[in-house]
């Protein structure tokens, strides 16, 4: 069978030669004029895009005030339910605590091995001894005098005997060899018989007290006690890490958010040619050195250079440079206290950037 090329056919044939061989052919100026005019239609596109990002990160601005100012209020709202909710107990359970010590024959230091469970078995009987004296006297202040009272201090602990078979513990917390708050916890002991429970303390809500009671307690009670206290150490010691860069750097900090416990954080670096954030994650409550650490330099509009526009298939997209991760700075914070590190990382943040940027 033959095909037979009619006239139509054979015109329509050459004019697909010639446009396959149109940019091919010497003709090169019309060419460039070609690709002249296609490139004018990437700048509006490109512009657009970039008036869009500047939108963008204006809502951003305002969504982040809107949720700093939630946050602030909720720490503040957080804080004043605490400090009333513990008032009360705080300054009874402190002059409990001055009596027992004003009260005392002898205080005992105990050093490593000293602090064992046969110690808290030994405060436990004290305990009940002077209870059931004191009951069967019908007068508690018979007996009393005649009563050796030992008050023992381990560590950031003082354990003493209260009234009414009562052990008490207070916690001293400092930081940077300072003493800062006391906090305590007072169990029940109603006989040997019957596991020992927290009657009433005055440790932070946020923190587990009460998982840590169900969890150790009743098993291991030398171990809840040191527990709280390593607790209420590392909650302090995080809290004045933060305090402590906010007094001395303030003015460099743009945004701080953590939690109530202080095991998450975040900040900005904002007075710098990049905005830097720093996001820190601690592995648990008795921590004081972040584990998750993530500190990231964002290009600010200011630095010197030229958002890139790529031609795809649909048009053209604009982007910026991605941040980039500043390693050193997380070492330093891997291994330093927070004002340490902050100071280590604002001193070669310029070199840094100049690396990176330049």
């Amino acid at each position: 069978m033959r095909f037979v090329e009619t006239e139509s056919d054979a015109e329509e044939s050459m004019r697909k030669r010639l446009r396959s061989n149109s940019f091919h052919s010497a003709d090169y100026p019309s060419r460039n004029k070609f690709e002249q005019y296609a490139g004018r239609t990437y700048a509006p596109m490109g512009e657009m895009n970039f008036m869009q990002q500047q939108d963008d990160d204006s809502r951003l601005d305002i969504t982040r005030a809107k949720f700093g100012s939630l946050l602030k209020r909720h720490e503040n709202l957080a804080d004043r339910l605490s400090r009333d909710s513990d008032k009360v107990i705080f300054e009874r359970l402190i002059k409990e605590f001055e009596a027992a010590r004003a009260s005392q024959t002898q205080e005992i230091y105990l050093d490593g091995e000293q602090w064992n469970d046969g110690l808290l078995a030994t405060v436990r009987e004290q305990v009940h001894m002077e209870a059931e004296r004191k009951a069967l006297s019908g007068d508690a202040d018979v007996l009393t005098g005649h009563q050796e009272k030992v008050t023992y201090k381990t560590g950031n602990k003082i354990i003493c005997c209260l009234e009414g078979a009562r052990i008490g513990i207070q916690y001293e917390t400092s930081f940077a060899g300072e003493i800062c708050e006391f906090y305590h916890c007072v169990l029940e002991s109603k006989s040997f018989l019957e596991k020992m429970t927290v009657l009433e303390h005055t440790v932070p809500f946020f923190l587990p007290i009460r998982e840590t009671e169900n969890d150790l307690l009743s098993s291991n009670a030398m171990k809840f006690i040191d527990h709280v206290g390593d607790l209420l150490q590392a909650y302090v010691d995080r809290r004045e890490q933060v305090r402590l860069i906010k007094e001395l750097y303030g003015n460099q900090i743009g945004e701080l958010y953590h939690s109530l416990p202080y095991h998450m954080i975040e900040f900005v670096l904002d007075d710098f040619d990049c905005k830097v954030t720093v996001s820190l994650r601690y592995t648990d409550l008795i921590s004081v050195l972040p584990t998750r650490i993530s500190v990231l330099a964002w290009p600010m509009l200011k630095i010197n250079f030229t958002p890139i526009f790529n031609m795809m298939e649909d048009g053209i997209s604009g982007s910026h440079p991605a941040p980039v991760r500043l390693s050193y700075a997380e070492d330093a914070l891997r291994t330093m206290s927070l004002p340490e590190a902050y100071a280590e990382i604002v001193l070669n943040l310029p070199q840094a950037l100049q690396q990176i940027y330049h």
